[in-house]
């Protein structure tokens, strides 16, 4: 199967309670509704050894890559999700604007709310009622126009960077057809580039993801 070889090719980190994966950029993680290959085909691929297939342990967007987190049995995937509720996950995300901030970093502070309309479907709004959402970025490099830049949220709202980038910064993500002005590949270029989970009594998780070839294609090498 070339999922299995395209996913065993990029394990970040595996130990006996986790593994984190390099996503590839097109693979959701949920089933879609078009009965389409999602990770839940590859999991079995991704047991190695053991009897029960890793789960997922946070999402990803379709278009996302990067470090995605699984767990290798429930009692380690209720830690974890724990420490994602709690805050105490690091997670740095690094994203193409489609534009140059005017600023060199900052601070967005904007609860996120969720729309829905019949002509353009649900989208993620700003909303002062919404749900707190807070996304510390700063400017890592500037290309032909475009902006490479590090965003590190402290929550874990749906499109939150993807909104934040939009009318937090007022720069939407390369590519993004909802937030932004899409492109001829529709692919928005948003990069899961690093994941630390902290757990009690071992070391912490901690891998990071290289930065994708669309990315280094516009110009950007890789922060790391």
């Amino acid at each position: 199967m070339q999922g299995r070889r395209v996913l065993d090719e990029h394990i970040l980190f595996i130990d006996g309670e986790a593994i984190v994966i390099d996503k590839p950029s097109g693979l959701p993680v949920d089933p879609p509704r078009d009965g389409s290959l999602s990770l839940e085909n590859h999991l079995q691929s991704l047991a190695f050894g053991f009897k029960r297939w890793p789960s997922a342990v946070h999402r990803l967007d379709r278009d996302t890559s990067g470090c995605l987190l699984l767990a290798r049995n429930p009692k380690a995937h209720r830690r974890f999700a724990l420490a994602f509720e709690e805050g105490k996950v690091e997670k740095t995300y690094l994203a193409v604007l489609d534009g140059i901030p005017a600023e060199q970093g900052g601070l967005v502070e904007l609860p996120l709310a969720k729309i829905s309309t019949r002509e353009k479907g649900w989208r993620m709004v700003g909303d002062p009622k919404g749900k707190p959402a807070t996304t510390a970025w700063r400017l890592v490099a500037a290309a032909d126009g475009r902006a490479l830049v590090e965003f590190r949220p402290t929550t874990g709202r749906t499109h939150q960077i993807r909104v934040h980038a939009a009318t937090g910064i007022g720069l939407p993500i390369h590519g993004d057809p909802v937030y932004g002005k899409g492109g001829p590949t529709g692919v928005t270029l948003l990069h899961a580039a690093a994941l630390v989970v902290p757990r009690e009594g071992k070391p912490a998780i901690e891998a990071r993801a290289p930065l994708p070839a669309r990315f280094t294609a516009l110009g950007f090498a890789d922060p790391a």
